[in-house]
């Protein structure tokens, strides 16, 4: 009975039945966290009208911080406008005002002959629509219960529900802010930083060890009217009790292959297959392990290796909600990494050329950890979706007919946070459950054909280009 506290609301018929389960399950909630309990309860305790305010405030450092990072850490395309980098030659002092979030790039402007007229339109919109998006995500999340199903949109199961919403949001408020800065400087450098997926898949990973309740909804019965819901975690939309990846070593076994495949998957590795075939496998090794070593960013995600296997045994010790909450953002990181790996590899093979870069494969690792394994599955196939209305609007404004993979999947994960009860409740939930083992082998058999259908896109372009050129 412990195990499961505060993981299950159902929707009683009678109304006198509703209020006395809905308030058992309030207490319940309270009191099996009581670390987590003060700190929501204080937030709940604020008037919602500076609740919205502070989210608002949150709204502005994010965007602030996105843009930071942006210019501060681009590649390519090296500028210094944010306020908080190093001014450029022959610029005018700069001012404590500037680094005021949305006033300061107002005073930027006297920058405009070393930047060009109007670079401080995007940076100051991106701040104010960070603000504006976040407080419209509050408020569809633990005011008005959009990721419920329409029939429990009610005043009391809102307010029932509002201590879960408010843990959801808070992790897609850092995910959105995350993803807004991965957009901007995909859009700029054609390239995603580790300084954007690293932290924030490690915030991930901390939040689930902290609660379940990060994770959205699954409405249960699946497939029927709704009556209640657990949170999506790895084990939905089957939810065995008792399951063996929680009670048994197989599931740390597991948790701690996914964080040592992560970090190696992070290392700078340069694997030849042409060495290999012209010098031989030794060569080939030698080549591979001199990229790895060459730089000492593999001294930082060794510290990090060794934290996270310790942190991962420790939060397996703990059990409970905190073991099913860090192995749910574990499994999702490897299967939203996953996926895009596996299509980056076989579309390399198929085209024989690169098909994406390995920023997306961390970034969607990342979302992964953040929404679930479900979620991420959910935000790869809505992406291409996504991409039509960001190709249409960026080519309007910059004719640029070349837009990078990552906005695509950060499109993708917002679309997936805001239907989720219409897309996964009322479509994939169902489908995974009726499919239940062969999801595993469907996944295989789509890639494989994926992989056919490239491959012969490429001798399909390749005889028209014989044929213009003949």
């Amino acid at each position: 009975m412990k195990s499961g506290v505060g993981l299950v609301f159902c929707v009683l018929v009678t109304r006198r039945a509703k209020l006395l389960f809905h308030f058992s399950v309030l207490y319940l909630f309270q009191t099996a966290f009581p670390e987590r309990k003060h700190v929501i309860a204080f937030w709940l305790s604020l008037p919602l009208e500076f609740r919205v305010l502070l989210v608002g405030a949150f709204g502005i450092l994010g965007g602030a911080l996105a843009n930071h990072i942006v210019y501060a850490f681009a590649y390519y395309n090296q500028r210094n406008i944010s306020p908080w980098g190093a001014p450029p030659e022959n610029a005018p002092p700069r001012q404590w005002s500037d680094k005021i979030p949305v006033v300061g790039w107002l005073g930027l402007r006297r920058e405009s002959s070393l930047h060009g007229n109007g670079f401080w339109i995007r940076p100051l919109l991106i701040e104010l629509g960070t603000a504006v998006s976040l407080m419209l995500l509050f408020r569809f999340e633990t005011m008005s219960g959009g990721l419920l199903p329409a029939s429990l949109q009610v005043p009391l199961v809102i307010g029932q529900f509002e201590i879960a919403a408010t843990h959801v949001f808070f992790a897609h408020a850092i995910l959105c802010v995350l993803m807004i800065a991965a957009t901007f400087i995909d859009f700029d450098e054609k390239i995603i930083p580790d300084v954007i997926t690293i932290p924030g898949t490690l915030i991930a990973l901390v939040m689930a060890s902290w609660s379940t309740m990060i994770y959205m909804p699954t409405m249960l019965p699946v497939g029927g009217f709704p009556q209640g819901y657990l949170p999506t975690t790895f084990d939905s939309p089957w939810f065995q009790t008792p399951n063996e990846w929680l009670v048994t070593s197989k599931g740390l076994w597991l948790g701690l292959a996914i964080w040592s495949f992560w970090c190696f998957a992070l290392l700078d590795r340069r694997w030849s297959t042409m060495v290999w075939r012209r010098r031989g496998l030794t060569r080939a090794l030698r080549h591979f392990f001199n990229g790895v070593f060459h730089y000492g960013f593999w001294k930082v995600l060794a510290v990090i290796w060794v934290l996270g296997l310790f942190g991962i045994y420790w939060v397996n010790g703990l059990g409970g909600a905190h073991w099913h909450g860090l192995f749910t953002a574990l499994v999702g990181l490897a299967v939203g990494g996953g996926i895009i790996w596996s299509i980056r590899i076989l579309a390399a093979l198929a085209l024989n050329k690169e098909a994406m870069g390995f920023g997306d494969v961390t970034l969607m690792a990342m979302i992964g950890a953040f929404i679930g394994w479900q979620g991420a599955a959910m935000a790869f196939f809505l992406s291409p979706f996504a991409a039509i209305a960001i190709v249409l609007v960026r080519f309007i404004l910059t004719r640029d007919h070349y837009t990078p993979f990552g906005p695509y999947l950060c499109a993708g994960a917002l679309m997936t946070i805001l239907y989720w009860d219409r897309f996964y409740n009322g479509y994939l939930a169902f489908n995974l459950f009726t499919i239940g083992e062969m999801l595993l082998a469907i996944c295989a058999v789509m890639l494989v054909l994926m992989g056919v259908m490239l491959f012969v896109w490429r001798l399909i372009q390749t005889a028209l280009y014989r044929e213009r050129a003949e």
